[in-house]
């Protein structure tokens, strides 16, 4: 179901927002509104607006982008701010994700079910700590996304930590499998070693 824009009373003259179904926005809604803002997320059927993002979160995406490129074996791809498709309600769009290359159908894809997804991560800002740090790693395990990465900056210095999380498939909820601050080396879910040190994170 699409929703109907309505103008506000206070909204400036020509600008008109969408009013939300009674049950909630959908997957389908994401793709067909009018004029939503660049990288609006789908979250429990609401749509999530998101702010200017520091100067960190582009770089510690674009630092982990370089890293993961390097070494991705020919079966998978590596891909940025793409929407990951949950369910019928939630939509989030992962700051990185590891997909398979067969999923992979074009440039003006938008989108990527879960079933194709084998590693997410999320950089967290201000704005979105509580979805990055809770609700996202929550949905991405319901929906079977092998690993999950959650990145801060943190200290006094502003250091990055990449913390890596596996599913486990019995309780299908993410244990953390290990804290990485100077240089993230993992096997899983290939072969990866990226120096993510505040001075790599500084010199790009």
């Amino acid at each position: 179901m699409t929703a109907e824009p309505l103008a506000e009373p206070n909204s400036a003259p020509g600008r008109r927002w969408p009013v939300p179904p009674r049950d909630g926005y959908t997957v389908d809604d994401l793709f067909t509104l009018p004029d939503l803002p660049p990288h609006t997320e789908l979250i429990d059927g609401s749509l999530v607006f998101v702010s200017p993002q520091r100067r960190f979160h582009a770089k510690m995406i674009e630092l982990l982008l370089n890293g993961l490129r390097r070494t991705v074996p020919q079966e998978l791809r590596v891909e940025r701010e793409m929407t990951v498709l949950l369910d019928r309600r939630n939509g989030p769009e992962s700051d990185l994700s590891v997909v398979r290359a067969e999923a992979v159908t074009g440039l003006e894809q938008t989108r990527f079910e879960a079933a194709d997804v084998v590693l997410a991560v999320e950089v967290v800002s201000p704005d979105s700590e509580a979805r990055d740090r809770d609700t996202k790693p929550h949905k991405y395990a319901a929906a079977g996304i092998p690993h999950f990465w959650l990145v801060e900056m943190t200290g006094r210095g502003k250091h990055p930590v990449v913390r890596t999380y596996e599913l486990d498939p019995v309780t299908q909820a993410y244990t953390l499998a290990g804290t990485y601050r100077e240089q993230l080396k993992v096997g899983d879910p290939f072969d990866i070693d990226v120096d993510i040190s505040l001075d790599a994170l500084q010199d790009l």
